[in-house]
């Protein structure tokens, strides 16, 4: 049995309210993708059913029913009609143009383009004579898809999914260091829209990385306007499962998101940690090709500071998969007011994978490094026919002064590719891999220490 229906359904990415008795259902994604299900009133009879749902900003090619009854036969897209649309569509028909307040003027639409008009007194013009006033018929105010589904049998009602553009999603993470290693964190998460509007949807949010296959228009994602946080009316944590290679978040309750209108919702409740402070110089050799001679006056080499979060098993931070995000330490100062001392951005971390981020430099420990000594031999081609080969031997002097009120720890690094090593230094190089190695330096408070290192390498 075939049925036709007339039934015309606004959905969320449009600008017509849905009916009531709807059911959206959103899956965010950080890229700009949404995954949109809808749960449609309308019923489906066995056999053929066409239906027509507005469809702004969705892919129809997504297009397709969840519900394994139901196939999808065939589907059209009809966009919003713009005005060079409406005029081609208008071909044949008299309309009235505005030409200034209060002055119009009416003629027939020979051509839109290349634009031929047919005034009252049959003159012709090949020019817009106005702004033209469109009939409402010649309009569709809105993207449009007629469905033609195929139903096995009777359904009570009809259920979509495809994928649209225009939303997206990021993590923030709030931490405040406190004394003796201990710090506490919280999680939110901002949902930013464009074209995408909903009222009152379940939204998961998908933390993962996902290929993109087809190429579709990205949408500039605006975030000026007023932010509105969810966390009261939604003030339970999201439950997390994982689905494939991605964590997917529920977010509880249900969200009303309008464009340009940024929603924060709580994403990871306040949890306690230990955390681990560190002071890293990194290396001056180049990673490939030649070790040159470097100037003879010291240079002042940034010393950074990375903190670990600890996130261990068994614990609430350490057993929740955390979406990479934005990290932003806070520490109180004397008078208890907390300062932003430290932002990074961390990637996505599996459960139990400590959290580590770059939070800065730091301002009294302070590293200069000068190399004191360079030599060059030649070496004999490991085979006949190849190019000469050398040895460079390089020395280095690196200072490192505290001006802190304790002593700290410091790690002066190095990292090369291909044969080298060291072969003297003042504190015992620790290999951390084929290709680094670290030299761990205390300098006591309000203190200096002067490290010194040979290397060797071949080119």
């Amino acid at each position: 049995m075939v049925t036709r229906s007339a039934f015309l359904i606004g959905v969320v990415l449009s600008g017509v309210a849905p009916p009531a008795a709807a059911q959206t259902s959103l899956s965010i994604y950080s890229d700009g993708r949404v995954v949109v299900r809808r749960t449609l009133p309308q019923p489906l009879a066995q056999g053929r059913n066409t239906l027509a749902v507005a469809l702004e900003g969705g892919d129809p090619a997504t297009l397709f029913s969840p519900d394994t009854s139901v196939a999808l036969a065939s589907a059209l897209l009809r966009p919003a009609t713009a005005r060079g649309a409406a005029l081609e569509r208008a071909v044949g028909q008299t309309l009235a143009f505005v030409r200034a307040k209060g002055d119009t003027v009416r003629a027939t639409v020979l051509r839109a383009t290349p634009p031929q008009y047919r005034l009252g007194d049959g003159h012709v013009l090949l020019s817009e004579p106005g702004e033209p006033l469109f009939p409402a018929e010649l309009v569709q105010t809105a993207a449009e898809v007629t469905l033609v589904l195929d139903a096995a049998r009777a359904r009570p009602r009809t259920e979509l999914a495809y994928v649209a553009e225009g939303a997206h999603w990021e993590a923030a993470y709030d931490v405040l260091l406190w004394g003796a290693g201990r710090a506490t964190v919280a999680g939110t998460a901002t949902i930013s829209t464009q074209a995408l509007r909903a009222d009152s949807a379940e939204v998961q949010l998908v933390a993962g990385t996902i290929s993109r296959a087809r190429v579709r228009p990205s949408p500039e994602y605006a975030v000026a306007g007023a932010m509105r946080m969810a966390a009261a009316e939604a003030p339970a944590a999201p439950s997390e499962q994982a689905v494939g290679e991605t964590h997917v978040y529920l977010l509880p309750g249900r969200i009303s998101l309008d464009p340009e209108t940024p929603v924060t919702v709580a994403l990871l409740p306040r949890t306690g940690c230990s955390y681990a402070e560190e002071f890293i110089v990194p290396g001056v050799l180049p990673w490939r090709g030649y070790l040159a001679q470097t100037p003879a006056e010291p240079n002042r080499v940034p010393v950074q500071v990375w903190y670990t979060l600890k996130r261990g098993h068994g614990t609430p931070f350490g057993d929740r998969p955390l979406p990479g995000g934005t990290v932003e330490l806070y520490q109180a100062d004397s008078a208890g007011r907390v300062e932003l001392v430290g932002e990074a951005l961390s990637d996505h971390a599996a459960p139990g994978r400590d959290l580590r981020v770059q939070a800065g430099d730091a301002f009294d420990v302070t590293a200069e490094r000068v190399q004191t000594d360079y030599a060059q031999e030649p070496l004999a081609p490991l085979r006949p026919h190849l190019p000469a080969r050398q040895r460079v031997t390089a020395s280095y002097r690196v200072t490192l002064t505290n001006a802190k009120a304790d002593a700290v720890t410091v790690d002066v690094r190095e990292a090369r590719f291909g044969v080298w090593r060291v072969v003297e230094s003042s504190v015992p190089a620790e290999k951390l891999s084929a290709t680094e190695v670290r030299f761990r330096v205390t300098v006591p408070a309000s203190g200096e220490v002067t490290l010194t290192y040979t290397v060797q390498a071949e080119s």
